[in-house]
């Protein structure tokens, strides 16, 4: 379903947070389903180690109690209920021209709802991951659909290998003495599907990580796999993490795991884990960490950065953020450093490696209310101790895009109109303001489309006449000229609908499709149109639209031409009552990603994959996706 809310949420995170510490280990499964536990050493100079299973029970009810008593005084007490590059060329040789997930880092593949290798579209969709040879296109059909238990989350594709990742949510009892209390269970399932012959699946290797999916990359053969698994915990119980197989279950072991001495308020162990998805004789790696939830992680070719909101009790939601760095190759894991920054991080592009130094941009909050806010980029070396800081920018706004570019950090801050700040990050202990723009609206999203230009995705505004904010509108694309680095300039903008329109790629960087060689733009577009009948003396900026379209817009956009439409492809030629209404869309026919594979253009929902002339738009052949 596809929901319009009539307010725009504030971005503070209502998010569990934790104390810490980690579990490092290789868990060998042989031939013979032998299983070896080895310890790394480099992590216990980072963190403290439990001594044994009834330490950890104590450490964790002895926090617990510490944090109850505080909000039972509040008031609280039902608060927290039972306290516990362009594109990823998805691995396959490109012999012909195709595009591939919109990823942040070059060689690291991030897991999505769509794949292709040149040949065959993956589509997970449901519970079932559809096959479709898709080109040539005139020639497209289905090759077979993958029925699974549940539904699915992301998939992967490495030669031919399909990746499908699940996630699973039960409730299973928990002892409270001679009785039990219901609690949430969630683990991730990888299944891992030999696809060498596209007609007929066949699945190798199954296996359960505990639990809820946070994100995964894949670099090479390895996936990296982050999942957050709330403690659960009294004096003779405390749940702890596992991996599954069909033959075995292997239970984390207390005296493996690591911690910080400090008080939280819901604890949960971060799981990461390695996985080789084309040898099953090479061993799973993991490392666990007691701490608050895991948020948000970027990952470099050899680096995994993961950050944990915390906040101290009676103030604002996220005070500070816990960023930890993990180094690997292959399977091998490593925890190498801690740190903490303040403020909240808005999502992976507020965060960057660049020639070994890691930079973060966060928005910081003194209280509850909106005043507060300020925004701070930190750059931190190798071994994450801060050696530069840029604070207090833009006060009264929060960030709304970031984006890191070599040397360069580009932020959007808003609250009436759109500041876009052109950052110097290339003396690590100087971070400087070089530029800056104001403009009407705000970018969610910037993409880079060459060294000297951005796009922005986001909202056309119009501020408010009563009160100090402003009223969101059409879908906004803008294109940027940074070539002059004190001056920044919107070159060219194009707006799409009425207040009420929206877009899947505002949220997901996944749904957006660039390609700079091809001069092409594409995204998934919910389009919302006021009747000026209905306001004959012209619409409030309060008013909501009603939905005309829903599928892709297709532009050439260039700086030299600026923005153009090319056209609009649907899937949904005829929208029903309830799209109308102005207040939910909910159809198969949701066009939500988009992708080429030479000449042709392809636009996916659920129930239709549709191809088309890349230049001309004119429909070639389509294929429904049915079970």
């Amino acid at each position: 379903m596809y929901r319009l809310l009539a307010l725009k949420v504030s971005r503070l995170k209502l998010l569990s947070y934790a104390t810490m510490g980690v579990l490092t280990g290789v868990l060998l499964i042989t031939p013979m389903l032998n299983i070896e536990l080895v310890s790394s050493p480099s992590s216990s100079k980072i963190l403290k180690k439990f001594s044994s299973e009834h330490d950890l029970k104590v450490f964790v009810n002895n926090a617990s109690q510490k944090v109850m008593t505080y909000y039972k005084l509040k008031g609280w007490n039902n608060l927290f209920g039972v306290i516990v590059s362009e594109s990823s060329l998805d691995y396959a040789q490109k012999s012909i021209d195709f595009s591939g997930t919109n990823i942040q880092v070059e060689g690291v593949d991030e897991a999505d709802i769509v794949k292709t290798d040149g040949k065959h579209i993956y589509l997970a969709i449901h519970e079932s991951v559809a096959i479709v040879e898709a080109y040539p296109p005139k020639e497209a059909k289905i090759s077979s659909i993958i029925t699974l238990n549940e539904s699915a989350g992301n998939i992967f594709i490495n030669g031919d290998k399909l990746i499908v990742i699940i996630f699973h949510r039960g409730v299973i009892p928990f002892p409270i003495g001679i009785k039990s209390i219901p609690r949430i269970e969630s683990y991730t399932t990888v299944e891992i599907f030999d696809i060498s012959n596209k007609s007929n699946p066949r699945l190798e290797r199954s296996i359960d990580f505990d639990g809820f999916y946070v994100d995964s990359r894949m670099i090479g053969d390895y996936i990296y796999l982050i999942s957050n698994m709330p403690v659960f915990s009294n004096s003779t119980h405390i749940t702890l993490p596992k991996i599954k197989t069909e033959d075995l279950t292997v239970e984390i072991p207390a005296t493996s795991i690591y911690y910080i001495n400090s008080t939280d308020n819901a604890y949960t162990y971060i799981n990461i884990f390695a996985l080789n998805v084309m040898d099953s004789r090479k061993p799973i790696s993991h490392e666990t960490i007691l701490t608050g939830s895991a948020n948000d992680i970027y990952v470099s070719m050899n680096s995994i950065y993961i950050t944990v909101p915390k906040a101290e009790m009676g103030l604002s939601l996220t005070e500070e953020t816990l960023i930890f760095k993990l180094e690997f190759y292959d399977e091998k894991i490593e925890l190498a450093a801690k740190a903490i920054v303040p403020g909240w991080v808005l999502n992976q592009f507020s965060m960057d490696e660049h020639k070994g130094y890691f930079r973060i941009a966060t928005t910081k909050n003194n209280q509850w209310s909106r005043t507060g806010f300020k925004n701070n980029v930190y750059v931190l070396d190798p071994n994450l101790k801060v050696v530069g800081k840029l604070e207090d920018l833009a006060p009264g706004e929060e960030i709304y895009s970031a984006r890191f570019m070599g040397p360069r950090c580009y932020l959007v801050t808003f609250k009436k109109v759109d500041p876009l700040f052109v950052i110097d990050v290339s003396d690590p202990s100087n971070p400087k303001v070089l530029g800056k723009l104001k403009i009407p609206g705000y970018s969610d999203y910037l993409h880079p489309y060459d060294e000297t230009h951005l796009i922005g995705l986001g909202k056309e505004t119009v501020e408010s006449e009563e009160g100090d904010f402003a009223w969101y509108q059409g879908v906004k694309i803008s294109l940027f000229d940074v070539s002059d680095i004190l001056k920044p300039r919107e070159i060219a903008k194009y707006e799409i609908g009425d207040r009420g329109t929206d877009s899947p790629a505002l949220g997901d960087h996944k749904a957006f499709l660039f390609s700079k060689s091809k001069n092409l733009l594409v995204i998934p577009v919910l389009e919302a149109r006021i009747d000026p009948d209905t306001y004959p003396e012209g619409a409030p900026p309060n008013a909501y639209g009603e939905f005309i379209f829903q599928g892709a817009y297709v532009f050439s956009i260039s700086p030299s031409s600026g923005i153009e439409l090319r056209g609009k492809i649907t899937h949904d030629e005829e929208l029903d009552y309830i799209a109308k209404s102005g207040l939910y869309y909910e159809s198969p026919y949701f066009v939500k990603r988009s992708l080429y594979i030479e000449d042709t253009l392809y636009t996916i929902s659920d129930k239709i994959i549709k191809m088309s002339n890349i230049d001309t738009l004119q429909e070639i052949n389509e294929v429904e996706i049915s079970k």
